[in-house]
């Protein structure tokens, strides 16, 4: 399922991440997000939402939240 349509409060295991932009992906292994690595959802709105992703707490906009993968 997508970031997006998960539930708030809880841990998940990023399955895989959905974008043909190299230097996004390029960005989001940079914050840690790859598949296999956790990611909390902490806060959806309606077009981004606040995720913990290793030590740091980041906000995706909808585009990115669509893109990973989670399970």
């Amino acid at each position: 399922m997508a970031l997006i349509n998960a539930e708030t409060g809880k841990t998940y295991k990023v399955k895989e991440i959905n974008t043909r932009d190299e230097e996004m992906n390029s960005f989001l292994f940079r914050l840690g997000c790859y598949a296999g690595e956790p990611i909390t959802l902490i806060s959806k709105k309606k077009k981004s939402c606040i995720v913990a992703i290793k030590d740091g707490r980041y906000n995706l906009d909808e585009l990115l939240s669509e893109a990973i993968q989670v399970c």
